[in-house]
């Protein structure tokens, strides 16, 4: 299974961290590699996530960071479709 990123969540995980460089630097690189670890395990157990809110997509959750990863399984990839904080808009 491979994983593909959409344009909106690359751009959201380069939000993130250009966010945690600015208000916690020693947070920014940690947060982005358990992130994309997290992301990187859909490849082996693509249905770990809760189902989302939209039909057909799954939520990612962290234990220890507050960061969800709406993604959506086909048949041959995992699509990372956005990576959002809870205090967000999901609009």
């Amino acid at each position: 299974m491979r994983i593909r990123w959409t344009s909106a969540a690359a751009d959201d995980l380069q939000h993130i961290f250009d966010y945690l460089r600015e208000t916690n630097p020693s947070l920014a690189r940690s947060t982005i590699i358990e992130i994309r670890e997290g992301i990187r395990s859909l490849k082996n157990f693509p249905h770990r996530g809760r189902p989302g809110r939209e039909p057909g997509t799954r939520e990612l959750l962290h234990g220890r960071l507050p960061h969800i990863v709406a993604y959506r399984v086909r048949e041959d990839a995992v699509e990372v479709l956005r990576i959002w904080h809870p205090a967000q808009n999901r609009s």
